[in-house]
C-alpha cells in the first residue's frame, strides 16, 4: 500500500494545524515582554515577600506578584482573577505548580497599583481573596490532592486540613523569617497524586484496614479478574462463598474474593476497579506526618521524606492535633536551622534523634527506617556531581576502557 501523506510539513509545523486537537502553543499565552525576552534573562530578585523582579538583557524589567489561591476554585473566583489581569496585566496571568497565581507587569507604577488592588479584595468573612506571599525563605502554598470532595479512595480530606494548616502558618506565608523555603504538601492516600514523598513536611492520608467486601453484589457490579489484577501485592484472590441473601434470606453461593490481610497495603486500587470493595473507615483512616524530603539539588542531594508521626486521627473540621504538630516542627526548624538549610538538612545535621526531641515528638519502633538494599549504598543516588582528586586538573590522565 502506498504511503499517503497527511500534509504535515515539518518545516512549518503550525501550518494548517487543527487547534482543537491537543494543546495550543504555549507562546500564544506569554505576555509581550516575556515573549520579547524569552531565554534572555540576566537575573532576578525578591523585592519583598510575594514580589519578584526579573531583569532582561534588553534592560526590560518584569515585576511579578505571587498570590496564594485555593486548589479548588469557584467560577466567581476565577472571574475575579481574570478581571484583575485584564485591568493591570493586559489580560495575562500565570498559574504555578504550587497553586499560586502570578500577575506580571512591566513597571513599578503598575506594580504598586496591582498590589493595592489585590490587598483590597477580601471574602465576606474577612480573609484575603488574593494573599500575597509564598516566595523565598517562607512557607509556600500547599500542594494537595482531591480529598473527600472528588476522590474515591481518600483516607483524609485535602482542602480541610490544608486550610487549617495554612491558617496557622499564614504569617510565614507572607514573611521570610525561616532559614530557607519550606514546602508542605498533602496527599489524601498512599497513591499520592499529590507527590508528597519529597516535601519538607508531608501530610499523608493513610488507611489502616483492608477493604470490606460486599459478597452479594461484587459479582454483579465488578469484573472480578480486574479487581484481582489491580492489587499490586497479590493480596486479592477469587473465592466462592456461601452467604445469606439480603433480599430473600436464603443461603446462596456467590463468586467473590478474599483479601490476605497480612499482605494488603491498603492502597485502594481494588476499590478503583470494584465499587464492592470500599476501603474508607472512620476508625482506620487518618494521617501520617512525614518530614525532611526535598527535590532540590542545592547544597545536598534530593531526599525522601521520613515518617515522623505514625498516625493522627481525622479531626474535622479544624484538625487541631495535625495543626499543632506541624506548628511545633516549623517553630523548632525556624529556631535551630542555619541560613539556607532545608528542614531535612537541619535534621540530618543535628541527628534525627535530636529532631524528635526538639520538635517534642514521640518516637516509636514504627518510625525506624530499616530499608536496606545494595543500591542503597553502592549505586549513585543523586545527580549531584562528586568531585575526586582526578578532577578537574588531571582529567587527561584518565583512560577510557576499550
Amino acid at each position: 500500500m502506498a504511503f499517503i501523506s497527511s500534509g504535515y510539513n515539518p518545516d512549518k509545523p503550525m501550518e494548517n494545524r487543527i487547534t482543537d486537537i491537543g494543546n495550543r502553543h504555549y507562546g500564544e499565552f506569554l505576555p509581550p515582554v516575556i515573549k520579547k525576552n524569552f531565554g534572555k534573562w540576566l537575573w532576578h530578585e525578591i523585592l519583598e515577600p510575594g514580589v519578584l523582579m526579573h531583569k532582561a538583557e534588553s534592560g526590560d524589567e518584569v515585576y511579578t506578584v505571587r498570590v496564594g489561591e485555593p486548589r479548588l476554585m469557584t467560577v466567581q473566583y476565577i472571574r475575579e482573577a481574570l478581571d484583575i489581569a485584564d485591568k493591570y496585566c493586559d489580560g495575562y496571568l500565570r498559574f504555578t505548580t504550587r497553586n499560586n497565581i502570578e500577575f506580571m507587569v512591566d513597571s513599578k507604577d503598575k506594580l504598586e497599583a496591582l498590589k493595592k488592588e489585590l490587598q483590597s479584595k477580601k471574602f465576606p468573612g474577612g480573609s484575603y481573596m488574593f494573599p500575597i506571599g509564598g516566595t523565598g525563605a517562607g512557607v509556600t502554598n500547599i500542594v494537595h490532592t482531591q480529598g473527600w470532595i472528588h476522590c474515591h479512595t481518600p483516607a483524609t480530606d485535602a482542602s480541610g486540613p490544608v486550610k487549617c494548616v495554612m491558617d496557622d502558618l499564614f504569617e510565614d506565608f507572607q514573611k521570610m523569617r525561616l532559614p530557607a523555603q519550606l514546602r508542605i504538601s498533602l496527599a489524601c492516600c498512599l497513591n499520592m497524586c499529590g507527590a508528597v514523598h519529597c516535601s519538607d513536611i508531608a501530610i499523608l492520608g493513610y488507611h489502616r484496614k483492608p477493604p470490606m467486601i460486599d459478597d452479594e453484589y461484587i459479582d454483579k457490579l465488578c469484573e472480578i479478574p480486574l479487581a484481582i489484577a489491580a492489587c499490586p501485592v497479590g493480596a486479592v484472590k477469587p473465592k466462592k462463598k456461601k452467604i445469606k441473601s439480603e433480599k430473600t434470606g436464603e443461603e446462596i453461593e456467590v463468586k467473590s474474593v478474599e483479601v490476605n490481610q497480612e499482605r494488603c497495603m491498603f492502597c485502594g486500587n481494588c476499590y478503583t476497579m470494584c465499587p464492592s470493595m470500599p476501603l474508607a473507615d472512620h476508625e482506620g483512616d487518618g494521617i501520617v506526618l512525614m518530614a525532611g524530603g526535598k527535590v532540590s539539588n542545592r547544597i545536598s542531594a534530593p531526599k525522601f521524606s521520613k515518617v515522623v508521626v505514625a498516625f493522627i486521627e481525622n479531626e474535622p473540621p479544624r484538625w487541631p492535633t495535625l495543626t499543632k504538630t506541624i506548628r511545633k516542627i516549623v517553630d523548632a526548624y525556624a529556631k535551630g536551622a542555619k541560613k539556607y538549610e532545608r528542614l531535612g538538612d537541619w535534621a540530618e545535621r543535628i541527628g534525627w534523634e535530636k529532631f524528635f526531641e526538639v520538635c517534642d515528638l514521640d518516637f516509636s519502633h514504627h518510625l525506624i527506617d530499616d530499608f536496606r538494599d545494595p543500591a542503597y549504598y553502592t549505586w549513585r543516588q543523586t545527580s549531584n556531581f562528586k568531585f575526586t582528586s582526578k578532577f578537574p586538573y588531571e582529567y587527561a590522565d584518565l583512560k577510557v576502557e576499550k
